[in-house]
């Protein structure tokens, strides 16, 4: 009888041992969820990377304050890629094959999130809200990327037809030469070609770099009344001060990806009626429920940004996700779960998904930079 009991023991250990070393490679154990980010936390970008993280981290302490998911606590594993292609692809291996995440999260990047596509896309693991509005994201449909964000064509659609709508049709374009730079030049061309007109000039500078002497220059003489920027906030900061230097009298714009605090902060003074497109509510009002409870919980008003307010909109997506993913998640049951969630009002932010579309929202506010960088809209 002893023997038959201590053979039955030892079977149903061995039972349990596949499912236990599943659910480890999958970056869930009894009390923790690991999800794993890249993003640029060192770096001309480093504002970009580290408010995203501290707005995600908001709200995953809540959760995780209040007892996790099923009695499981979320760790983000967040590496640092400097806003450079190859080390996000490093990072994107290594969260993979070695700290084995359950999840892919708030990458922050064009650049950096195509690097990583086809290896995320090959390991099938969930890719959930990227701090970028690129079509690569979007287009063809791939089952593992949640956007939560609008498009950069959302954004700059509706810059454009700000715009138009002024009277102003000699539109210019100053962007970073790589893919995020590409992609919203491509929005802007598809904006104005909807409306019959052309950009009338562009002008280029290369990521993580501030070198924009001769756009500037280029730019500042051109007949154009207004210039989209599609670039991050160190070199747009450089590009506004050295035009204003060069007697350019253009309205400038930006897309959010551009890191509106960041660059408010760089340009002192000179950021004063510069314009932002942004895709998530305005962090300093309380007119909305997700902008109260984010100001609760963010750690005081010198913290609030549009960026950390994304992050933190981007993990309640992912927590609802897992909330829906089953006692025990596993990648599939993740994307299942975040595909099933259908209409979804996050506090005055509504998220929309389907197993078929899997872009979140296509909320866009229009911004300006006013006195003492404080913003309005």
């Amino acid at each position: 009888m002893k023997m038959h009991f201590q053979r039955a023991a030892r079977f149903v250990l061995l039972a349990m041992l596949p499912f236990s070393q599943t659910a480890m490679a999958q970056g869930v154990t009894s009390d923790t969820i690991l999800i794993g980010q890249s993003a640029a936390l060192s770096g001309p970008a480093e504002a970009l990377g580290k408010e995203m993280k501290s707005g995600a981290e908001a709200y995953f302490d809540v959760i995780n304050k209040s007892g996790g998911i099923n009695g499981r606590k979320i760790k983000l594993v967040s590496l640092d890629d400097g806003y450079e292609p190859e080390k996000a692809a490093a990072n994107t291996k290594k969260l993979i094959n070695e700290d084995k995440v359950l999840a892919l999260f708030g990458y922050v990047g064009t650049p950096t999130s195509n690097a990583s596509l086809p290896i995320f896309t090959e390991a099938k693991i969930p890719f959930v809200g990227a701090f970028t509005g690129a079509q690569s994201l979007r287009e063809p449909f791939n089952r593992y990327i949640f956007n939560v964000r609008a498009s950069y064509f959302d954004e700059t659609e509706q810059i454009v037809a700000h715009l138009v709508l002024q009277g102003i049709t000699k539109i210019a374009v100053f962007y970073q030469n790589d893919a995020y730079g590409k992609a919203g030049l491509a929005g802007v061309e598809r904006a104005m070609k909807s409306r019959k007109l052309d950009i009338a000039a562009t002008a280029t500078v290369e990521r993580n770099t501030i070198d924009v002497t001769a756009a500037a220059g280029t730019l500042a003489k051109s007949k154009t009344e207004a210039v989209i920027m599609i670039s991050a906030y160190k070199s747009c900061a450089a590009f506004i001060k050295a035009m204003k230097l060069a007697g350019g009298l253009q309205q400038f714009w930006n897309v959010s990806f551009v890191g509106s605090k960041a660059l408010a902060d760089a340009l002192g003074e000179d950021g004063r009626g510069v314009q932002i497109s942004q895709v998530t509510p305005f962090p300093w009002t309380d007119a909305t429920p997700i902008s109260r409870e984010y100001q609760k919980r963010i750690g005081g008003p010198e913290k609030y940004s549009f960026t950390s307010l994304e992050g933190y909109i981007a993990a309640k997506v992912l927590v609802e996700g897992l909330k829906r993913a089953g006692k025990n998640p596993t990648r599939e049951s993740l994307v299942d779960g975040l595909a099933s969630m259908g209409k979804v009002d996050l506090g005055g932010f509504t998220v929309n998904y389907t197993p078929t579309n899997h872009n979140g929202s296509s909320y866009v506010d229009l911004t300006i930079i006013s006195n003492n960088g404080k913003f309005k809209h």
